[in-house]
């Protein structure tokens, strides 16, 4: 995912980390990586459902971090 700036990205690194240190790994598993203005999401999946699902929860999870940064710029 690539964003405007490296700080804006940092920001929304920060903010989900947790979130994918946390999810559960039944059939799937995702990691971080922050590039510069880039993070980078990595997702292992037993199948395209546990995939589909891990790709919308990252969608989800920096949606939302995105969101909230901007309301409290």
């Amino acid at each position: 995912v690539e964003f405007d700036s490296g700080n804006q990205a940092e920001i929304v690194y920060e903010s989900i980390l947790l979130e994918f240190e946390t999810a559960p790994d039944f059939r799937s598993s995702m990691t971080i990586e922050l590039d510069d203005s880039n993070i980078v999401i990595d997702i292992d999946a037993a199948d395209s459902t546990s995939f589909r699902a891990s790709v919308n929860s990252a969608i989800k999870w920096i949606n939302l971090a995105l969101q909230i940064n901007n309301l409290t710029i």
